[in-house]
């Protein structure tokens, strides 16, 4: 299936494989991308309706790729069409830079990858009598550590741990 999700850095798309492997444990992979942004950075916009962010050096985009489980809870008290679970997943991440005074497509031709490790905890629910028909959302509390100085997002201030909260509405079947 496929994920669309909404954070504090902006919009992001993934994709995972699900499997279940119990009533109530699913095994499954993801891999998203998505933007993100400093807590420090502040979008102005000029009377030509140009949107800029004054001190920031490179866009910075996550891509990280999960190993996880999911838990189903409540499955004896709730009817089968509201599945709620846990999830959690963790696996390696890439981050890629791109410099922000570049246009965006062009900046790509700039584009500078680092790799490190990240996972997330969630809580969601999937929706539906059908349950090999996948549509569901959860709320994901992304972390990924640098364990060196980090990336540059604003000039001369370093993030050595990247992610926040996502929205994520997950569309797909399950097998």
């Amino acid at each position: 299936g496929f994920d669309v999700m909404f954070g504090e850095g902006g919009f992001g798309l993934g994709g995972f494989y699900r499997r279940q492997l119990s009533r109530e444990f699913s095994f499954f992979t993801d891999i998203s991308i998505s933007e993100s942004k400093d807590n420090e950075e502040v979008e102005f916009i000029d009377i030509w309706g140009n949107v800029f962010v004054p001190g920031k050096k490179n866009r910075v985009f996550l891509i990280p790729l999960n190993l996880g489980l999911q838990y189903r809870v409540f499955q004896d008290a709730i009817f089968e069409n509201l599945r709620p679970y846990f999830n959690f997943g963790a696996g390696p991440s890439m981050v890629v830079t791109t410099p922000y005074e570049k246009e965006f497509f062009s900046s790509f031709r700039k584009a500078q990858a680092r790799y490190t490790v990240g996972g997330y905890v969630g809580f969601g629910a999937n929706f539906g009598i059908n349950q090999s028909s996948l549509l569901g959302i959860n709320l994901r509390y992304y972390v990924i550590h640098f364990f060196d100085e980090g990336i540059e997002s604003l000039r001369g201030i370093k993030q050595k741990t990247l992610g926040g909260f996502y929205l994520t509405i997950n569309i797909g079947m399950m097998y």
